[in-house]
């Protein structure tokens, strides 16, 4: 068959249309992971994507002349399958018994994270068939596919945050499923010459239609096996409970749930003494966990008593406050607290558009119409993005729990970023404040203490570097048997605002925690501990020695910063053996699931790439057609891998650098990603003019201008994100694309230059660095998250940059002509 063919406009739309349906279904899995488990898998469902293409090389590498014989009838068969096989593995991985809070004393959970992570890889595998079989079937043309290939993908990043505006997650199966059986439809009609098309028409039929149905069938009838160990489910365990309305978008699943029986009293932080009740309450659950609570509220302050007897309304007793900032106000509990205290002008401030809805819409009568009192102004809006485009101070910034404590306590928040709590944050937070007023930050009290001296390392590096140089004359820190609160006020405090304090915390059987001039036999009176843990800590980093008690303790409580944004982050390589040797002992309390299920993932990710990819391909390098002087390749092979690390680091550094200017995980992952693969895809479709140059060089300009811009973004960011938080919405969506799209242009180039190269010299081995491109890329995208929380994303970029610099040295010993 003749191959130098050109591909066809039916073949390339198909083959987009695959590629936009594939990368839909990547970012589908993150959403509905983040339902059924939680957020931290979407790194894992990167590498699995990848591994399924990594493996593709390795089928296509073995079975190439077969399947070029046959490959109108192999791309439709492979189009079908990922048609198929994309709703039905997770519908199957799903009820794999999987729990990741047990992984560290079940054994068995190892194999179900396996199970899951090489099921889900399958529907990949076909979507990889058809581009790297079409790499080589159109060999001549190996530029247009790719660039079909990633415009198409790039579509499919920015389409299924469409989709998932209109119709609930687990629905946009189906769409995903109909879109690669158009695509097969398509190509079997139009995609191949006249002599091709009755017989790849064959193949669109009867199975496809009863398939299809057999899926539709089972999409519909087939729930979401969430977690028992989200609260969602625990909740729905009591008697009388039950979901009565949900809602969905990109930035959640929300469900209300009613208790009938056993009313509902959620009131994190209440006073062992509080004799009031909450009034009758809703449940709120954003993806199965989280809960937050709508409270009734009929307008009489004394319905909402309660509010007062918890730690969070300590600064409401320091002084009268006439306005406040309320950060992730939510379904309005810190608001109805503030309203308690007869505050006049109250800013709420949130980000899920959803959420607000409730309290303004349909639940409205029964939260008092809480967002329309005349004292409320209400803000759809990131934190740190509302105050960059405001000059407004406030007597009191509220910064609540916007977490849920058993998630938060077994570490599974630990590859969570969050940009509310970093140095940046705490020092944008102080500059909005009235000279004398107050920031208010309340956390869960975990055992060991976690991220409470994390958060207090923040806090007081933040301070030192606007110039307090005294930060404790000007903070206080309560607790209660589930709260602490830390109140840090941009003046000095002084002895009335201390006494208030203490009366505050003798009425409430709350214990102090610090205040200027506190003593040890205050801290420990009411909600006894082994030891004050808290005061030790936060008297130990407010003195002389403070980096060495951050540097002896048992888990990372390192400052936060933007760089390095993961609050919930406490693993310490060292205690590892310590806390094994405790494990049976409670020394699982010094263990972070989350952080281990990292570990776990890339471990095997590592194992997946090297029996799935790496060792086949060197097993059968003679059927490939790999020549006796196997070492002559290696440069080729050490290309393609690096470009695959490459790619990845520079592409997670940015999604992860990118949720500051575009505020949610999803938001960023689908701007970064669509836009790096559109710019990239443009980049690819543009690379033959750069090869015109002298070939041993043609690759290294488009890696010397990349290198240059990574440097430029990497030591600007801070002044970037300054400047684009400030921005409007569009201006904000608009730069941050033109800023990627400069990048990723010219990343976009070096992948298809080099294959384009390989395909003049020795087209045999294009599966073959089609499968360790994959094998690289199915490492990179963990370890690339594992670096960003030991070193900060300014050093993962850093690595990239030099990844590329190395890829471009390989270069020039493949270029020869052997």
């Amino acid at each position: 068959m003749e191959t130098s063919t050109k591909p066809s406009y039916a073949f390339l739309l198909a083959v987009s249309m695959l590629s936009a349906s594939a990368l839909a279904y990547e970012v589908l899995l993150m959403r509905l992971f983040s339902i059924i488990q939680w957020h931290h898998f979407a790194y894992m469902i990167i590498s699995l994507a990848l591994l399924g293409y990594g493996f593709s090389g390795v089928v296509l590498a073995l079975n190439r002349e077969r399947l070029l014989r046959n490959f109108p009838l192999a791309i439709i068969a492979n189009m079908l399958m990922f048609g198929f096989s994309a709703p039905c593995c997770f519908l199957l991985a799903q009820h794999i018994e999987f729990y990741p809070a047990q992984m560290l004393w079940v054994p068995s959970q190892w194999l179900s994270l396996s199970a899951i992570y090489l099921l889900l890889a399958v529907p990949f595998f076909f979507a990889a068939n058809v581009i790297g079989l079409s790499f080589y079937f159109y060999k001549s043309h190996v530029s247009v596919i790719y660039a079909a290939d990633l415009l198409g993908a790039g579509t499919g990043s920015i389409g299924i945050i469409l989709l998932l505006f209109l119709i609930f997650p687990e629905k946009v199966l189906l769409v995903l499923m109909l879109s690669a059986l158009a695509a097969a439809m398509i190509v079997a009609s139009y995609g191949f010459p006249e002599r091709m098309v009755a017989e790849a028409s064959a193949w669109f039929g009867i199975p496809t239609i009863f398939g299809g149905a057999v899926v539709l069938l089972l999409i519909f009838f087939m729930p979401l096996n969430v977690s028992p160990y989200k609260s969602q489910n625990q909740l729905l365990r009591v008697p009388g409970t039950k979901i009565i309305d949900r809602y969905s978008s990109p930035l959640g699943s929300i469900s209300i749930v009613k208790s009938n029986i056993s009313p509902l009293r959620h009131a994190p932080g209440l006073s062992l003494n509080a004799s009031a009740e909450p009034p009758e309450q809703l449940a709120v659950f954003t993806d199965a966990d989280n809960m937050t609570a709508i409270t009734a509220y009929d307008g009489e302050p004394q319905s909402i008593a309660y509010l007062d007897q918890t730690t969070s309304a300590l600064p409401y007793h320091l002084k009268a406050l006439s306005n406040i900032l309320i950060l992730g106000a939510g379904t309005g509990s810190d608001v109805l607290q503030a309203d308690y205290h007869a505050v006049s002008a109250i800013d709420a401030v949130e980000l899920n558009p959803q959420v607000a809805d409730l309290i303004t819409g349909n639940y409205a009568d029964f939260a008092g119409h809480l967002y329309q009192q005349a004292n409320v102004s209400l803000h759809i809006d990131e934190a740190r993005g509302y105050l960059a485009s405001s000059s407004k101070t406030y007597d009191l910034i509220e910064l609540s729990l916007l977490d849920a404590f058993g998630a938060s306590a077994a570490g599974l928040y630990a590859m969570s970023e969050t940009y509310l709590y970093t140095e940046e944050a705490i020092q944008e937070y102080l500059r909005h404040l009235k000279p004398d007023g107050y920031l208010s930050l309340t956390r869960w009290v975990k055992m060991p203490p976690r991220d409470e001296l994390k958060l207090l390392t923040t806090v007081i590096n933040a301070m030192k570097q606007t110039g307090i140089d005294d930060p404790g004359q000007q903070m206080l820190m309560i607790r209660g048997w589930q709260t602490s609160t830390l109140v840090v006020k941009n003046s000095r405090l002084s002895s009335d605002e201390v006494s208030r304090l203490k009366q505050f915390c003798n009425d409430r059987s709350f214990d102090p925690v610090y205040y200027p001039g506190i003593s040890k036999a205050e801290v420990n009176r009411f909600n006894i501990q082994r030891q004050p843990y808290l005061y030790q800590a936060m008297t130990a980093l407010l003195g002389p020695h403070n980096q060495t008690f951050v540097e002896d303790y048992k888990f990372d409580i390192e400052p936060v910063s933007d760089d390095k944004p993961y609050l919930f982050h406490f693993f310490k390589w060292r205690t590892l053996p310590e806390s094994l040797a405790l494990f049976g002992k409670g020394g699982s309390f010094l263990l972070e699931s989350g952080y281990l299920l990292l570990i776990a993932a890339l471990m095997q990710a590592v194992l997946a790439s090297l029996l799935l990819i790496a060792l086949p391909l060197w097993r059968w390098k003679d059927k490939l057609g790999v020549p006796t002087a196997f070492k002559q390749y290696l440069p080729v092979l050490l290309y393609f891998f690096l470009l695959g690390l490459a790619f990845l680091f520079v592409e997670i550094a940015f999604i992860q650098k990118f949720i500051l200017i575009l505020h949610h995980p999803l938001y960023a992952i689908t701007v970064v990603l669509s836009t790096f693969l559109l710019a990239a895809g443009v980049g690819s479709y543009f690379s033959p003019h750069f090869s015109d140059i002298k070939q041993s060089t043609s690759v290294h300009l488009p890696i010397a201008i990349l290198a240059v811009l990574c440097l430029l973004y990497a030591f600007n960011f801070d002044f970037i994100a300054a400047a684009l938080l400030k921005a409007s919405l569009f201006n904000r969506y608009f730069f941050s694309v033109l800023l990627i799209a400069s990048l990723a242009f010219f990343m976009g180039m070096p992948f298809p230059m080099g294959l384009a190269r390989l395909a003049k010299t020795m087209p045999s081995m294009l599966p073959w660095v089609w499968g360790i491109n994959g094998c690289a890329s199915v490492i990179s995208a963990i370890l690339a998250t594992l670096i960003a929380m030991q070193f900060g994303f300014t050093v993962l970029i850093g690595l990239a940059i030099v990844l590329y610099l190395l890829a471009a040295g390989c270069f020039l010993f493949f270029t020869r002509d052997y």
